[in-house]
């Protein structure tokens, strides 16, 4: 019951804010409320206080006793919904495919629930000693990959 009070109560401060959505949320049998959110334009601090507070002025403590925790997604952890790779379009991403495949490229598209991966690679060259650095392409369903993380570059 409290679960469902909660993603109602979600469901509405996503609707105030709606560049913020859901990317996990858990209550416990202690009744603590785990929520973790992330945004097309990110999370500030702020936008972590209004969904907590969001949660917060409208349970009853008197009712149900809880704990709240508000947060956002870390910046190590792997993409779960399509949103996110949309608002990661242009950054660098490492993906394990199913398959156990390991790409690393730059995110140029998400469409039709596929990520497109450019790459340089250095190959040997057709005729001759040496390598060439030749552009590469994958074109990955999203039901193929495993775990796609951000690469953060300083």
């Amino acid at each position: 019951m409290l679960q469902e009070k909660v993603e109602k109560l979600l469901q509405e401060a996503f609707e105030e804010n709606n560049s913020l959505f859901l990317i996990e949320l858990n209550v416990n049998e202690a009744n603590h409320i785990a929520v973790i959110i992330d945004g097309d334009e990110g999370v500030s601090v702020n936008d972590c206080i209004a969904v907590s507070r969001k949660i917060e002025h409208n349970l009853d403590r008197e009712e149900e006793d809880f704990s709240l925790d508000v947060s956002s997604v870390g910046v190590s952890s792997p993409l779960e919904m399509p949103r996110q790779y949309k608002k990661n379009i242009g950054r660098t991403l490492a993906v394990t495919t199913v398959d156990g495949e390991k790409v690393e490229g730059k995110l140029t598209s998400f469409e039709d629930e596929k990520i497109t991966l450019k790459w340089k690679a250095r190959e040997p060259k057709p005729v001759g000693k040496g390598k060439v650095t030749v552009n590469k392409e994958a074109v990955l369903p999203l039901e193929d990959v495993k775990e796609a993380k951000v690469i953060i570059t300083f």
